[in-house]
């Protein structure tokens, strides 16, 4: 009982850790140490949600989740006429439905996202061209403006060719070394998560707004690594073109520059750049997160 207390305490602290941090205005101060502490709470707040269910469960054999389900799989003794054992069994059968549902989203999600871009790499081939004034970079014939990545194992930097005709070359470089940190950092699986939880709980305002928080982060972080390599304001006045212009959407599985909402906020934090967090502070939470992401996992192993 007291490991199915613990494990459900810590489910209900990382629903209202993700809640208030959709509304912290610091993660943009640091985007890549709050996407860790995003990834962090997503997966202690499935394991310990699944673990308190299970805990409870098998609280009689008073061997922890990992080795009461092992007992119960050779000894499964549920008494339907006892309302305990009644209330035991939901809680188990709740906690598979549970996770099995996390799984199955995260790997239906993962196969519509390779077919999507497996389709789209298809098409590529058939209408995209090389520009020699973009090395490396495909180029569709499209008077719209766009801008993505196709991730991958060979990833693909897309540009239309309106957005040729709408940047100069310094904005073109920016928007291009933007895409690129895309395909560097491979965010497209720090978002491919969320994406598959909001799935399965399609009605829960804080996962909807987690994964919005997580998908401007990770294009502030690749905007922080775009201004590595090229001004700033070159790249929020590529946004801005983009915001003004006929965008085209961005295809499912590919991330584009301009995804999204909040590109002003986006814009003014390129112009006006907020002082980076201390040092102390990023590895302070960096710890904080590791702490928390094995936290459920151990407690899965503790007897309980």
């Amino acid at each position: 009982m007291i490991a199915a207390a613990v494990l459900a305490v810590l489910a209900l602290a990382c629903a209202v850790g993700a809640w208030r941090l959709t509304f912290a205005r610091w993660p943009w101060r640091a985007p890549r140490t709050a996407i860790l502490l995003w990834q962090s709470l997503g997966v202690t707040w499935g394991l310990a949600t699944t673990g308190a269910l299970f805990a409870y469960a098998l609280s009689p054999y008073g061997a922890g989740v990992v080795h009461g389900l092992s007992i119960l799989l050779t000894s499964a003794e549920f008494d339907v006429r006892e309302p305990h054992d009644v209330i035991r069994l939901c809680a188990l059968l709740s906690g598979f439905t549970l996770l099995t549902v996390l799984v199955a989203v995260l790997v239906a999600a993962g196969a519509q996202t390779l077919r999507a871009r497996r389709r789209h790499r298809m098409l590529l081939k058939l209408i995209a061209r090389d520009e020699p004034a973009v090395p490396g970079v495909r180029v569709v014939d499209h008077p719209g403006a766009a801008a993505y990545c196709l991730p991958g194992l060979k990833s693909e930097v897309v540009i239309s060719a309106g957005t040729l005709d709408l940047l100069s070359q310094d904005e073109l470089d920016a928007m291009l070394a933007h895409e690129l940190a895309h395909a560097r950092e491979r965010h497209d699986l720090v978002l491919l998560p969320f994406g598959a939880l909001l799935r399965a709980l399609p009605w829960s305002a804080v996962v909807r707004d987690a994964q919005e928080s997580v998908a401007l982060l990770i294009e502030m972080a690749a905007d922080d690594r775009a201004r590595r390599f090229c001004s700033p304001k070159r790249l929020a006045t590529a946004l801005l073109r983009f915001g003004a212009a006929t965008a085209v959407p961005t295809p499912h599985g590919a991330l584009g520059a301009t995804s999204g909402q909040n590109v002003m906020a986006r814009v003014n934090r390129l112009i006006k750049p907020d002082i980076d967090l201390p040092a102390h502070v990023r590895y302070g939470i960096l710890v904080a997160s590791a702490v928390l992401a094995v936290s459920a996992p151990l407690l899965w192993l503790l007897p309980a």
